[in-house]
């Protein structure tokens, strides 16, 4: 069965409003979470063609890769270590307007200047974190930060 995706051509706000429940739609009934996280990824990223978009989930105290679109990527992640493992020990969003300006930045590829990354709570526990990069400075903003977390805590229901 195809699937298409509407790409609303609005402002960003527009765009996560058109997603969102495309989404939700997208993985109704599907009970295999990277089969959805999959979809959530490939779709985020056919939206915003941001430069990176996937996911990471807990395993131990390691953020292990998991599904995404965009070229490879840091397979695994230390707990407190860039921006990814940050977020995770912080329990918070975080969004870094320019990636060389981040303490301890870990640098997947060069082409990354600006990230968003989100938490994935299940149960009251971190279960993984939403990470989105692009290629550009100042990419990400309070309107990423409000929808991306919407769209996270409604993962963290799914999976």
């Amino acid at each position: 069965m195809a699937e298409e995706l509407v790409i609303s051509t609005g402002i960003k706000e527009e765009k996560y409003r058109t997603l969102f429940p495309q989404l939700k739609a997208l993985c109704n009934g599907e009970p295999n979470r990277i089969t959805n996280l999959a979809n959530i990824a490939a779709a985020v990223k056919q939206t915003f063609d941001y430069f990176w978009v996937g996911f990471y989930l807990v395993e131990g105290n390691e953020l292990v890769l998991a599904p995404f679109q965009g070229p490879i990527a840091c397979t695994r992640i230390q707990k407190g270590k860039g921006v990814c493992g940050t977020a995770w020990m912080k329990n918070k969003t975080i969004v870094v307007k320019d990636v060389n300006t981040f303490p301890g930045h870990i640098a997947c590829n060069s082409s990354s200047l600006s990230e968003i990354v989100v938490p994935i709570i299940k149960n009251d526990e971190i279960i993984g974190v939403f990470d989105l990069d692009d290629d550009k400075i100042n990419t990400f903003d309070e309107i990423d930060k409000k929808y991306l977390n919407e769209i996270c805590e409604w993962i963290g229901q799914i999976i």
